[in-house]
């Protein structure tokens, strides 16, 4: 049976997301905004807005979905860290798994892809940002190498108290004295190691 790029037999699939994911994205995301702090957001976004984010987002970076069976499992992104020139090989990442499959391998299975596909790219940093207290979404990341670089004492201001906001750095590929700019999306979906970075995820995975 021939199979689309990142998808597995067991049912399990991580791809570039698209518009039409928007619905499932929106209904995933809505009750981290509404009830935690893991998002700084306090009104979860519309389906249209999501939509626009996606848009936005898939111009340069990569915005990946793991579907399970057909359903949305979680979902992770990269923005850009800063606008001006000198930090343009970094990147900022972000990963959001359904309640359901917390646990299972989906969060650790987007972020190796995601990975492969940014420094396929040229991107050389990687940097999370995660509200305190949280420590799942530190031990996901620690066990993917990610090191804590610092913390924002009480940044932000949600559900009735200051949270503090610490920084975790990944080195995604050896720095290179005199780096090429980094490649747009669509540039590196016509590479050969394409289909190679967007499976990597779901490599050694026993769903």
């Amino acid at each position: 049976m021939n199979r689309e790029p990142g998808e597995r037999g067991t049912g399990t699939e991580i791809r570039l997301a698209t518009v039409r994911d928007a619905a499932q994205i929106s209904e995933l995301y809505a009750p981290i905004v509404r009830d935690t702090i893991i998002s700084f957001e306090v009104e979860p976004p519309a389906d249209h807005e999501i939509r626009r984010r996606i848009e936005g987002t898939l111009e340069r970076f990569p915005w990946l979905v793991c579907k399970r069976h057909g359903r949305l499992a979680g979902y992770a992104y990269a923005a850009g860290h800063s606008a001006r020139a000198a930090y343009q090989w970094s990147v900022d990442v972000s990963v959001y798994v359904h309640e359901s499959e917390r646990r299972t391998g989906v969060g650790r299975a987007l972020y190796r892809s995601l990975f492969a596909i940014l420094a396929l790219q040229g991107f050389y940093n990687a940097y999370a940002g995660i509200a305190l207290p949280n420590p799942a979404s530190i031990r996901l990341h620690e066990a993917l190498g990610f090191r804590p670089v610092g913390i924002y004492r009480g940044v932000g201001y949600k559900l009735g108290s200051w949270h503090d906001v610490g920084w975790w750095q990944l080195s995604l590929q050896e720095r290179l004295a005199s780096p090429k700019p980094p490649a747009d999306l669509s540039t590196v979906q016509r590479s050969k190691g394409w289909q190679t970075a967007l499976a990597r995820g779901l490599i050694g995975e026993s769903w």
